[in-house]
């Protein structure tokens, strides 16, 4: 059985409000060593941090989502820094830009980002980036800091992207997309991306890999990213697991 983690798992979401406790201790039980459950609001952080205290393999990340930016209270800084203090939270996260939607602010959202960035340094804590249809922002707001200790999380540029990503000193992971047919974008920055640089996650409950595409993704799902990652790097699934727990342990340093 492999055992592996789940660096990027979203356990508050109301899809899983039906079987939430039972589905984890099943989880937990076939192979998912931890699971580190992301906040998005000031609300998701603290649920992330009550999921963590019960469950002994949770851990959480407190931050603010770019499109949750609007929604925020001024002071939201000195809540996260409180929920900070919890031995259980290991990151800062998720935050970063996300230009998608139409109506975007994004003056709001780089001021969050680089304050954001800025507490996570100041803690000493790793951040989980979240990065979409804002590449170049993105990068030139990380590139003017140097040394970057974070992850890129559910990582969806090219391979020159990645390149860039990984000078900064920062670690990419990937959810189910690499599964996918259409996933050529996703494949070629695989290739650039040295296996002691990577991490799994699902971002569940989206993006569940094939044959589960469309369905409620949880952490188990990550055995059909593992095997895509061994079939496209040449190497077993079990040294892919290994790895990548290795990378996640060493970057969430709190985490045992």
């Amino acid at each position: 059985m492999l055992t592996y983690i789940d660096s990027h798992a979203h356990y508050d979401a109301e899809q899983f409000d039906p079987d939430r406790a039972e589905l984890l201790e099943a989880l937990h039980k076939g192979g998912v060593r931890n699971i580190v459950n992301i906040g998005c609001t000031l609300e998701r952080s603290q649920f992330s941090i009550d999921l963590a205290e019960k469950f002994p393999f949770i851990y959480a990340a407190v931050g603010i989502h770019p499109e949750d930016a609007a929604d925020t209270p001024s002071d939201y800084l000195e809540k996260i820094r409180k929920m900070a203090e919890n031995e259980k939270v290991v990151a800062v996260g998720e935050i970063g830009l996300d230009y998608h939607f139409e109506g975007f602010d994004k003056e709001l959202q780089m001021r969050f980002f680089e304050e954001q960035l800025d507490f996570a340094e100041e803690k000493n804590l790793p951040v989980v980036i979240h990065s979409r249809d804002a590449t170049e922002d993105t990068m030139r707001i990380l590139g003017k800091r140097g040394k970057i200790n974070g992850v890129m999380h559910c990582f969806s540029g090219s391979a020159e992207t990645a390149k860039q990503v990984l000078a900064l000193g920062m670690n990419i992971s990937f959810t189910g997309v690499l599964t996918f047919k259409n996933a050529r974008k996703a494949v070629e920055a695989l290739e650039v991306v040295p296996l002691d640089r990577l991490m799994l996650e699902t971002d569940c409950p989206y993006m569940a890999p094939e044959p589960n595409r469309g369905k409620r993704c949880d952490s188990g799902m990550i055995v059909n990213v593992i095997e895509k990652i061994a079939e496209l790097k040449g190497v077993t699934p079990e040294l892919v697991a290994e790895k990548t727990m290795e990378n996640t342990l060493k970057l969430f340093s709190r985490m045992k």
